[in-house]
């Protein structure tokens, strides 16, 4: 079905039913005119027919807006019919198409289906006597249709770590859901009835049997995420999916080159939480970190780059001429290239209270799926670089109050001038210098937090409601240690790094220098945030990206 096609199939339906062809060809034309912009017109030639439409709109969870239905049929009449429909949809409103003679059925009609409208025939001009009234009913039905929610349902704790990771899980994954708190929602609480053995959060699905406090693999599982590889050996496998990693997976697969990119978690690295990305080039009005990441995984899989995630990347080693990595699952892919772009993680906050509240009032990164949970509440945001300018200009259009916690003694030491200045306009964020944090706390949840003014030496002790951190980052290569070299600080040396002393590394090949974005082994690569010295920008990263393979083709040439 192509796009147009699923779009016209999630219209509301209009429904009309006539015997006399002539006259069900003018309705459907006359509809179609009208409505056919937000509206799908179906038509039926008897009742019967008509009936078998409702039964495909069952199966396929479609609604019914309006029946227009003619009185005289030969198999039922229209009010018989009506009385079947509305016995199914009882909101769709009712217009009854008859002939003056059938007046004072039209009239028993609105007692017994409670019929919304009579139109006498003909309706001719029908701007004049057939849309005004159509146009006042579907107002009418559209104000207070709700339609049953039929996807993914998560039953959960609204502040709980485990809810927080299935909501994130889902969010970044681009899989649509509705969230029910367990404590207050009438539908979470028929749904607990429903299962009285499990646990929290629960994920019900559309399909098949609801998960119990589920884990990533087990969510991958369900939506259908792919977690195993096509084949055994790659000319390129790129390991981590942020900018970089993309970038190289369209440049690479575009080229002509058999590549698998991996990831961790979802698509987007860090910067896929980013609520809305103002300075990349060519996006005059910004967008977010989830639509950046969702374009380019859509570029790079019509390539023909496969994408497997969450999958955990656990070893490299060489047995040349090939790389051989090491999954989680003890599975092994074997590549002539590597590419690491795996990135970084927030650091954790060394204080108090930290690792109780994570996910309960705690959260690294910004953690959009929370944005509704922080409605008229103080948010918390702890850090002074982009990424925290970001997430508190996102947070200010919901929350009563945001607190920007800042160590240093300027806000423009870490930021850019564009998001400073949104910063300083916006009248519910509070930018605190020269401020750190000492201590989280509170019950089942984070209550309080304690907080040193270093410029005045002034402690105090603060309600609070939910906290978002920005401190830096580590890079991702525990998985590397001992196999590629790297900073003191664990980011991969590349190129001249690698040269400090004017001469390649010990084990390198003799005959040629690495190139700039490789690493200590030949024919393994680093771009983006995981890199020795690299700027840490989206921009640059997928820069980063594109470059590594060019660079692969020249290994791939020379050696």
């Amino acid at each position: 079905m192509t796009a147009s096609a699923t779009d016209a199939a999630r219209k509301p339906v209009i429904l009309a039913v006539d015997d006399d062809p002539q006259v069900l060809r003018a309705v459907r034309r006359d509809l179609r005119s009208a409505y056919a912009d937000d509206y799908r017109v179906l038509s039926a030639s008897s009742a019967v027919e008509a009936l078998s439409v409702l039964d495909a709109l069952d199966e396929r969870s479609q609604d019914p807006a309006l029946f227009l239905v003619d009185q005289r049929m030969p198999d039922m009449t229209g009010v018989d019919f009506l009385l079947e429909a509305v016995s199914r949809y009882p909101d769709a409103k009712r217009v009854l198409l008859t002939a003056f003679a059938e007046t004072e059925a039209a009239i028993t009609a609105i007692n017994r289906v409670r019929l919304d409208y009579y139109l006498m025939k003909p309706w001719d001009p029908p701007a004049e006597r057939l849309f005004p009234v159509l146009d006042d009913l579907l107002s009418d039905w559209a104000a207070a249709y709700r339609p049953i929610y039929r996807g993914i349902r998560v039953v959960g704790h609204p502040v709980s770590a485990g809810t927080h990771s299935v909501r994130d899980f889902l969010t970044r994954n681009g899989a649509p859901f509705r969230f029910l708190n367990a404590e207050t929602d009438p539908e979470a609480l028929l749904l607990l009835a429903e299962h009285p053995q499990a646990g929290l959060p629960l994920v019900v699905f559309p399909e098949g049997a609801p998960l119990s406090a589920p884990g990533t693999a087990e969510l991958a599982d369900r939506l259908g995420l792919a977690t195993t590889a096509s084949r055994p050996h790659y000319e390129t496998v790129i390991v981590g999916a942020g900018p970089a990693g993309l970038a190289a997976s369209v440049y690479a697969a575009s080229e002509g080159l058999s590549t698998l990119l991996l990831d961790a978690d979802s698509p987007g690295g860090q910067a896929g939480t980013s609520s809305l990305i103002e300075n990349y080039l060519g996006f005059p009005a910004g967008l977010s970190g989830g639509d950046l990441a969702r374009r380019a995984v859509s570029q790079a899989t019509r390539f023909g780059a496969e994408l497997l995630h969450p999958v955990d990347v656990v070893g490299l080693r060489r047995a040349d001429p090939a790389r051989i990595l090491t999954l989680a699952d003890g599975s092994e892919i074997s590549a002539e290239t590597v590419l690491v772009a795996t990135g970084v993680s927030y650091n954790r906050l060394e204080v108090p209270g930290a690792e109780r509240f994570e996910g309960a009032g705690l959260y690294y990164g910004a953690a959009t799926t929370e944005s509704s949970s922080c409605i008229s509440h103080h948010v918390h945001i702890i850090g002074g670089a982009n990424s925290a300018g970001q997430a508190a200009i996102h947070f200010s259009r919901y929350a009563a109050r945001v607190t920007v916690l800042v160590r240093g003694d300027s806000l423009e030491a870490g930021m850019s001038r564009y998001l400073v200045d949104e910063i300083r306009r916006a009248p519910n964020i509070e930018v605190r210098l020269t401020t750190r944090v000492l201590a989280l706390d509170g019950g089942d949840r984070l209550e309080y937090i304690t907080l040193l003014d270093d410029a005045a030496g002034r402690r105090t002790v603060e309600p609070v409601n939910f906290v978002f951190t920005f401190i830096g980052g580590r890079p991702r290569t525990d998985w590397l240690h001992g196999v590629v070299d790297c900073d003191d600080r664990g980011f991969v040396l590349t190129g001249p790094d690698l040269m400090s002393s004017g001469e390649p590394p010990v084990s390198w090949p003799p005959g040629r220098v690495p190139f700039l974005l490789e690493t200590s082994v030949p024919g393994v690569f680093a771009a983006g945030d995981v890199r020795a010295h690299s700027i840490k920008r989206v921009a640059s990263g997928v820069g980063e990206g594109a470059m590594a393979v060019a660079l692969i083709h020249r290994y791939r040439s020379h050696g």
